[in-house]
């Protein structure tokens, strides 16, 4: 299942180097929000967190948040990092991450690396349009109760796979 299989599958964005992003030829970064860059559990945005996406944009990528999630912190979010976000996404179709890209300021050309804890919202959606994804880890167990539904699934489709750290 493809459609189902990251393109990588790591630990944390806090491992990503953005110098190795722009070197695989990356302008675009999406990323997800909800227990992804922000625990579920604890709702903070952390300062390790900040500093990473600092370095997308020190380093050039251009960074953009597309999240399902439509509360007022995504907007808080956004704000603290200083980034254009989707909101409300309908992950995982297409026209999210689209959106999401044009936002973010892509141009013809650019290639789009997504990067997201689920399998079903951000792999699956980010694969219809032939993006390159990353797997992270959840950073909390915390989920929705139809995301821990979704989670048993993943479990099947990574088939006892671990993240590199």
């Amino acid at each position: 299942m493809p459609f189902f299989t990251p393109d990588d599958y790591l630990s944390s964005v806090l491992v990503i180097d953005p110098q190795e992003l722009l070197e695989q030829g990356f302008n675009v970064v999406l990323l997800d929000i909800d227990n992804t860059l922000v625990s579920r559990d604890t709702h903070m945005l952390t300062d390790e967190v900040r500093l990473w996406v600092a370095s997308l944009k020190d380093a050039g990528l251009k960074p953009g948040l597309i999240s399902n999630n439509w509360h007022k912190t995504v907007f808080a979010y956004a704000a603290d990092l200083d980034i254009p976000l989707v909101y409300k996404a309908m992950k995982p179709m297409p026209f999210a991450y689209l959106r999401a890209a044009n936002k973010a300021g892509r141009n013809k050309g650019d290639k789009v690396v997504v990067i997201g804890d689920q399998i079903v919202t951000d792999v699956w959606g980010a694969h219809l349009l032939g993006y390159h994804v990353i797997l992270v880890e959840p950073l909390a167990t915390k989920d929705l109760w139809y995301t821990q539904l979704f989670r048993k699934l993943e479990r099947l489709l990574m088939k006892g796979r671990t993240p590199r750290v």
